[in-house]
């Protein structure tokens, strides 16, 4: 059988190394998996330094996956770092009529539209800002997972907290787990999108 686009929700995370792009996605693998569903979560890196522009991506499927390839039509993308808006990798085989360009920036709505000539849903969270004010890091990424929540059905809320609360409760100090779970939450509140 040959796997279609239609038969997966795919994501396409861009950020620079360091800013929890791999993270964020394997979380929102272990939700996905969770919920019964079937997942992928991969980075892609150039240079690989603290920093340096990288892809990370999912696919979700309610079958088994066996496609292994980058993510080429994503149904959203994930843009953590907004100095990357400029590159036209960002917005590649996003469908502006059905997909969703979600953006880490306090810049606002038309920042976004002008900076991507994209034409369809965008959708902006000041996730840096979060960040810092939650867990005093700007480290954006759990904010973003918050905002990805509210934008599909795929992954809810309590499920990506959960789960982050179970991958990071041995890692993380009480306070910065808690910090970044508040995160998350302010990231579905907060994200705002234009229609």
């Amino acid at each position: 059988m040959v796997e279609t686009k239609k038969d997966f929700f795919e994501i396409r995370w861009h950020g620079r190394g360091g800013q929890g792009a791999k993270s964020a996605a394997q979380v929102v693998a272990e939700v996905a998996l969770d919920s019964g569903k079937y997942s992928q979560a991969f980075p892609e890196y150039g240079a690989e330094r603290s920093g340096a522009p990288m892809k990370a991506f999912n696919r979700i499927s309610d079958s088994s996956i066996t496609i292994h390839s980058s993510v080429e039509s994503p149904d959203i993308v994930v843009v953590i770092d907004e100095t990357l808006l400029g590159l036209p990798d960002i917005t590649a085989g996003l469908d502006e009529n059905t997909g969703i360009l979600l953006v880490n920036t306090n810049k606002g709505l038309d920042f976004v539209a002008k900076k991507t000539g994209f034409k369809g849903k965008i959708c902006v969270v000041p996730a840096t800002t979060i960040a810092l004010e939650e867990i005093k890091r700007g480290i954006p990424n759990t904010v973003m997972l918050g905002a990805l929540a509210k934008l599909t059905d795929y992954l809810p809320l309590e499920s990506i907290i959960e789960n982050f609360k179970k991958a990071f409760a041995k890692k993380l100090a009480p306070e910065v787990l808690e910090g970044n779970i508040r995160a998350i939450r302010r990231g579905y509140e907060e994200v705002t999108c234009n229609g």
